[in-house]
């Protein structure tokens, strides 16, 4: 019997337990695909929540990160460096914004976000100090921050942590009018998601962004959209407000703003909303320091040329013809936008948690999230026969599940908590 611990034993008796991963080890990676420590291959339909939006180690995104690791990697903000401007200037000509403000995480720009509305509140609409409210939406994830639970509906993620942050107010998404009874005088801004990428893939109703960006004109608020999933290429534009025509005050961006490679988030607004942050008021160590600013300057001039935009647009019908025809048969809901998918698996066969085990199975790995649903994201640099492979696995893994599932009839079967799990019988 070996003596040698796993990388695994090693994380389960020193790492925290605040996730519960899939039981593959991934050692390398290259485009749409990862290998694990034995060399099994496996398409990666995840793309760590968008932030690999371009795929494993990107040449030309590899290639500024390694230019910049042997020029300069971190001054701080207490000097000037000389890749800090091009980069806030390109994202700005990008989001259409006068002002950009670099973090690091996505959870961090959220914060920003909400800080610089609560402050622009008091001092440029004149909301007594201390009283600025916000509104935000039912199922909502922004991040995991003290401030982001307080209005979190997630217990799971919420529990435990009070006391909670006052100053918000949760109103159901795709409301329209419940987002307008929720606004008073005291109202700064209102945050929301375009699509809501931790709830499944949500997406809004027709005519509900442009409802909420007149709503929040007509009421002097500032529409704050989360674009850091939903944003650079995922749905099928630069943003997912493109496809509403909606422009809001604020973009919060992250994840894929880093090409993979390095954390790296952003606020992107006009001066009349960021500058009211003055020397002192706000700040992060390494918030646009030159190696994600390197890094992030490739991502812009990837997305400048609008090719993977137009790929994830191209690819949202293979990815939605590959679904649909399993709905009765198994998913009861299938929900696309760009290259990106939400699906809802028949409880009757198993968790979402079930249908990733069955995928990574057949070599695809994907995400589990709120009982039977499964997020479908691979990098929009998939080669078109490799995501009908990736398709053509999950169709395989809902077939075994429905070939698995109990004959006996219900009024007959035994209670039990949920379904088994077809993949009990592990056989990789």
């Amino acid at each position: 019997m070996s003596d040698v611990v796993t990388p695994v034993e090693l994380e389960n008796t020193y790492g925290a337990h605040n996730y519960h991963p899939l039981d593959v080890v991934v050692s390398h990676g290259e485009g749409a695909w990862v290998w694990d420590e034995d060399g099994h291959r496996y398409l990666d339909f995840l793309s760590a929540y968008s932030a690999l939006n371009f795929g494993h180690r990107h040449p030309d995104l590899v290639a500024a990160a390694h230019a910049q690791l042997d020029r300069l990697t971190l001054t701080s903000r207490a000097f000037h460096h000389d890749l800090l401007g091009p980069f806030c200037a390109e994202l700005g000509a990008l989001t259409g914004k006068g002002m950009v403000l670099p973090m690091n995480s996505g959870a961090e720009a959220v914060e920003t976000a909400l800080k610089v509305a609560r402050r622009w509140g008091h001092e440029v609409k004149g909301v007594a100090d201390g009283q600025a409210s916000i509104v935000v939406m039912d199922d909502n994830f922004h991040g995991r921050t003290i401030s982001i639970v307080s209005f979190s509906g997630d217990h799971v993620a919420k529990a435990h942590y009070g006391p909670y942050t006052p100053g918000f107010r949760s109103v159901p998404y795709g409301d329209a009018v419940a987002l307008e009874d929720a606004i008073d005088e005291t109202t700064v801004a209102v945050l929301v998601e375009p699509v809501q990428g931790e709830a499944g893939v949500i997406l809004p109703p027709a005519d509900y962004l442009p409802e909420v960006r007149r709503i929040c004109v007509q009421h002097d608020v500032l529409m704050i959209a989360d674009e850091v999933q939903s944003g650079l290429g995922r749905a099928g534009a630069t943003f997912a407000c493109d496809l509403e025509g909606v422009v809001p005050d604020v973009y919060v961006l992250g994840k894929a703003l880093g090409g993979g490679i390095v954390p790296l988030s952003a606020v992107a607004a006009d001066a009349d909303v960021l500058g009211v942050l003055t020397p002192g008021s706000h700040g992060s160590t390494f918030g646009g320091n030159p190696i994600a600013c390197a890094v992030g300057r490739a991502v812009i001039r990837l997305l400048e040329t609008g090719e993977p935009q137009r790929r994830a647009a191209d690819l949202e019908s293979t990815l939605r013809d590959g679904l649909l025809p399993l709905l009765g048969s198994g998913l009861l809901e299938v929900r696309v936008r760009g290259l990106w998918a939400g699906i809802d698996l028949d409880p009757a066969l198993g968790t979402g948690r079930d249908l990733c085990e069955a995928l990574a199975e057949r070599g695809v790995l994907a995400k589990d999230t709120h009982g039977s649903t499964a997020r479908l994201s691979p990098p929009l640099t998939i080669e078109t026969a490799d995501l009908e492979l990736g398709l053509e696995k999950v169709r395989d893994a809902i077939r075994e599940m429905n070939d698995q599932r109990p004959s006996t009839p219900d009024h007959l079967a035994p209670p039990t908590d949920r379904p088994a799990s077809a993949l009990d019988r592990k056989s990789r």
